[in-house]
């Protein structure tokens, strides 16, 4: 049977109990430095916080430091994953090299291979696992019959998959972009997304073939009606992107995709179980589209596809809620079924092919009071939702309630009674505890069932239900005071807890990595030329790869720049979107290439088509 987790992104920790309450089987946060979202930073305090709630249900935390690493920083790095060992992180998300070798004799969390370290192909998994790593995350650009190889080649790995959320147009790890336009380092936690600029595409004469238009920027993933297909790939776990996203967006992302999983289970309950315990109950009915996504795409998941990207707009356009009907003066009517309210944000694409966005000052049926007209509405528009006023209320409160099940039986002993507590739950090892208590045997003089049921189930300050309660004859035939019931049912209860805590398999112990490592390889052909794609940031990096028997070794690109640097590697071709790649039945391009990505202030970008390996590559010019 294997585990699947759902992992849910944590901004803060009001995030990550949020992620939790919804069904999270774990989260993933940033500690106050090195993490690839700078500007989502904890304390340490915080972090063991939410790791003593997720405990409560067996549920991990997972920490990012997965930037690179600088010699002056080393040393505060290991400080603070020491601390985190500490505060009971389960896992760290690292890609340094340097820093993993620096772990090597001290204890740490579980070390899990960031996606930044660009992770495609069975040969870099292989290489990760024998360096200690539990788990990758591999590419966001594979796809279901690439990880079903992988998997088949290394099994006893941990893969996790992003499967929500906004995408990266380079390979992670890979991206150089927002570094060398704006000194912002991706690999440093301050992108600046440049995949989301307006750009025109030109040939080598200076041809215009697209002009002012977001050519980088994808629709966001969403892979929940393929979870199962990526179960039976080989993926364990499952990733949410969106450690800037509010708790919004974490309860209804959630409970979406917690809801899709317990439905596979229940159709496979030999082959699959969660990862962490407990049954949620929801008080609204998940919708994503409702939450912010640039349109959803599953990417590569089955194959290249035409309808990746966005590129009229890099912003959030919501749900379809139907035409423009009528234009007025002041204001318009919708024709379709869906219900507004007052202070709702909707979007149209203009006919300039831009988003154009309104708020709804009043709401009187299909008959919308903009604030302000739009300028460029027309008859026969389509309308859409990017902020719903009456979801957002509902969200706003107490959206979800997580329970364990349990079984108690109450029993009379020799010198008093005694009350058990087993996880009623699909777990690998049963789970019980036993608390007795001395009390003198009285006979009761009225029934005492009722009342001893009523006591037993009050767990509603715990993270317990009672799923059945059972009551021997000779203790029913006492009399046992609803003080005893309730002080009885406490302990048992904290008792169960700290068993179920303790459940988490035991990975914050010392590792190593091995005497003799692993050969490290040029894993693109593109390593070789550029170096720098190592990101080696440090001399405990310098002096890993060096072990590993690299021998063009660079520093990494944020420290020395080249001239006409590869920026990006990415698997989004915009001779496929646009309908030219001949090998995929598309037009033959009548322009001259090379292909020149263009800003408005006239910095260029060339486009190399590598068709060998389905990719294209983009080159800042000098």
């Amino acid at each position: 049977m294997r585990t699947i987790e759902l992992l849910a992104p944590a901004k803060n920790l009001e995030c990550g109990i949020a992620a939790i309450d919804h069904g999270a089987d774990a989260v993933y946060i940033g500690a106050a430095h090195y993490g690839a979202r700078a500007a989502a930073g904890n304390s340490i305090d915080d972090i063991k916080a939410l790791c003593e709630y997720a405990h409560r249900y067996g549920a991990g935390v997972h920490v990012t430091v997965n930037t690179i690493i600088y010699n002056n920083e080393l040393a505060d790095t290991l400080k603070l994953i020491s601390q985190l060992q500490e505060a009971g992180a389960d896992a760290l998300l690292i890609q340094d090299m340097g820093l993993l070798a620096s772990l090597k004799d001290m204890k740490h969390p579980a070390l899990h291979a960031s996606t930044q370290c660009d992770t495609r192909t069975a040969d870099k998994v292989k290489w990760l696992k024998a360096l200690g790593f539990s788990r990758v995350v591999l590419a966001r650009e594979l796809s279901a019959e690439e990880i079903a190889d992988i998997h088949s080649q290394v099994p006893d790995i941990e893969l996790e998959v992003f499967v929500h959320g906004a995408l990266c147009v380079s390979y992670s790890g890979v991206c150089y972009a927002s570094q060398h336009c704006f000194k912002r380092s991706a690999n440093r936690g301050e992108c600046a997304q440049f995949c989301r600029l307006k750009f025109d595409l030109k040939d080598a004469d200076g041809k215009v073939i697209a002009h002012d238009k977001h050519l980088l920027s994808l629709k966001d993933m969403c892979q929940i009606e393929h979870l199962e297909e990526l179960m039976d790939a080989g993926a364990s776990a499952f990733k949410i992107e969106g450690r800037l996203k509010d708790a919004d967006y974490v309860k209804n992302v959630v409970a979406a995709y917690s809801q899709k999983i317990d439905d596979i289970i229940r159709k496979r309950p030999d082959e699959y179980r969660r990862a962490s315990l407990g049954r949620t109950t929801y008080s609204f009915t998940p919708n994503l589209q409702k939450t912010f996504n640039r349109g959803y795409t599953n990417y590569f998941l089955n194959g290249r596809r035409p309808d990746i990207f966005s590129p009229n707009t890099p912003k959030a356009m919501g749900e379809f809620v139907g035409h423009v009907k009528e234009v007025h003066p002041d204001y318009l009517t919708v024709a379709g079924t869906a219900a507004f309210a007052n202070g709702d944000g909707l979007c149209l694409i203009n006919s300039h092919q831009e988003l154009e966005g309104f708020r709804v000052n009043k709401a009187i049926g299909n008959k919308l009071f903009p604030f302000k007209m739009p300028e460029n509405l027309r008859h026969g528009m389509a309308l859409y939702r990017n902020n719903d006023q009456a979801f957002e209320k509902i969200l706003a409160g107490k959206t979800a309630v997580r329970k364990m099940r349990v079984n108690l039986s109450l029993q009379a002993t020799a010198t008093g009674i005694s009350l058990t507590m087993a996880l009623a739950e699909n777990m690998p090892k049963t789970v019980i505890t036993t608390v007795g208590m001395e009390l003198p045997h009285q006979i009761a003089q009225k029934p005492q069932h009722d009342n001893i049921i009523r006591q037993l189930s009050k767990l509603g300050n715990t993270a317990f239900e009672a799923s059945e309660i059972i009551i021997s004859e000779q203790a029913e035939a006492l009399f046992i005071p609803s003080s005893k019931l309730a002080e009885l049912r406490r302990q048992v209860a904290e008792e169960l807890q700290d068993a179920i805590s303790s459940l988490l398999p035991d990975v914050r112990e010392m590792q190593t990595t091995p005497a003799q490592l692993p050969k490290a390889q040029a894993w693109q052909a593109e390593y070789e030329q550029y170096p720098y794609l190592y990101n080696i940031a440090n001399t405990a990096a310098v002096k890993f790869y060096e072990g590993a028997g690299l021998t063009h070794i660079a520093p990494s690109f944020e420290e020395k720049p080249v001239s006409s640097p590869l920026i990006m590697q990415c698997r989004h071709c915009l001779r496929y979107s646009l309908g030219y790649c001949v090998r995929r039945g598309g037009k033959r391009p009548t322009w001259h290439e090379p292909l020149f990505l263009t800003l408005p202030d006239g910095r260029k970008f060339r486009l190399s088509f590598q068709c060998n390996e389905c990719q294209m590559n983009i080159y800042a010019e000098k």
